[in-house]
């Protein structure tokens, strides 16, 4: 009996102490800088090519020390509003909360298919509201074949209306995410959004006061964005957040968008220049990693997500540095 304890008493010791250590880490970091750190290591599991449903999701968060997971609205639409809360129970008592869900509505081809997303959308938008969820994100395409910039902005300003517009019936936030690469927008006829301020030129054409920025790292980097310019946004202007780094050796107008690496394993990205702007402007929301690397996609699943774990600690070494 006495071993039995002894040995409870051990593992309790060890998850608490794992607990402190990163507690004293990120209090630390707040220390340094004067500002609490508001934003949480979220855990989304296709971006490392790690294959979970939520309940093995929150089994790994707590596992490895995630803070938050990507919420799947698919997995609770027949579930009771019982079961919903007994899981959101359980999601609070193991301290993890959702991050931002992914949007389902197809904007960027026809309008019967826009039209059938659209129709579908207070459905799954009310689901992720009863999952507390407050975020959803989406990427813009850099360019098109047909559409001016012109064109092409009016027709995402009235779609993305349509769609932000029902989602702040359910208190959702839409963060757009802008890519960056030049080669990306070589691809196509006529260049579109690839930048910060065209994000937010967007959202304030959209208006209806619940649409920023999905913030990438790595589309800020190839975008040639600064830190002056992350400074000159708020908090709330920002929906979301993933960092990765970015492959040695290649000059920035030459990266690949599918190429990448986890944040602080090359150097390349100012990654200590990014996550302190996001502490000065209270950022509040998730922070991922997305990788794209097939190194990490091919890797055991356990391995990838200690990877991870440990690229975003490193992130968090760099708060107040």
């Amino acid at each position: 009996m006495n071993e039995v304890i002894s040995r409870r008493l051990f593992c309790r010791s060890a998850v608490l102490g794992v607990a402190g250590i990163a507690f004293c880490r990120d209090a630390a970091g707040e220390a340094k800088t004067g500002k609490k750190v508001k934003f949480y290591k979220n855990l989304g599991c296709g971006h490392i090519g790690v294959r979970a449903n939520q309940r093995q999701a929150l089994e790994y968060a707590v596992k490895y020390g995630f803070e938050g997971i990507t919420p799947s609205a698919g997995e609770f639409e027949k579930k009771s509003a019982d079961e919903i809360a007994a899981w959101l129970g359980e999601m609070k008592q193991k301290g993890i909360r959702y991050g931002a869900g992914g949007l389902s509505v197809q904007y960027r081809r026809g309008e019967e298919e826009f039209e059938k997303g659209l129709g579908q959308l207070p459905k799954e938008a009310g689901i992720l509201q009863q999952l507390g969820v407050k975020r959803v994100a989406t990427w813009l395409t850099p360019g098109h074949n047909e559409l001016t910039y012109e064109q092409n902005f009016e027709l995402h300003k009235r779609r993305l209306h349509e769609v932000a517009k029902i989602l702040t019936d359910y208190d959702l936030r839409l963060g757009l995410e802008f890519v960056g690469p030049k080669t990306s927008r070589a691809r196509y006829r006529y260049e579109f959004i690839y930048k910060q301020s065209q994000v937010m030129e967007l959202a304030a054409a959209i208006g209806t006061g619940n649409v920023g920025l999905l913030m990438d790292s790595w589309h800020w980097y190839t975008s040639h964005g600064t830190v002056e310019e992350l400074l000159g946004l708020s908090g709330k202007d920002i929906v979301h957040v993933h960092v990765n780094d970015a492959p040695a050796g290649i000059a920035v107008d030459e990266q690949i968008d599918s190429r990448r690496k986890l944040p602080v394993t090359t150097g390349v990205i100012d990654l200590k220049g990014f996550i302190n702007a996001l502490v000065k402007i209270g950022y509040d929301g998730p922070v991922e990693c997305e990788p794209f690397d097939q190194e990490l996609r091919d890797m055991e699943d356990g391995a990838a997500l200690q990877k991870t774990i440990d690229s975003l600690n490193r992130l968090w070494g760099l708060i107040g540095a």
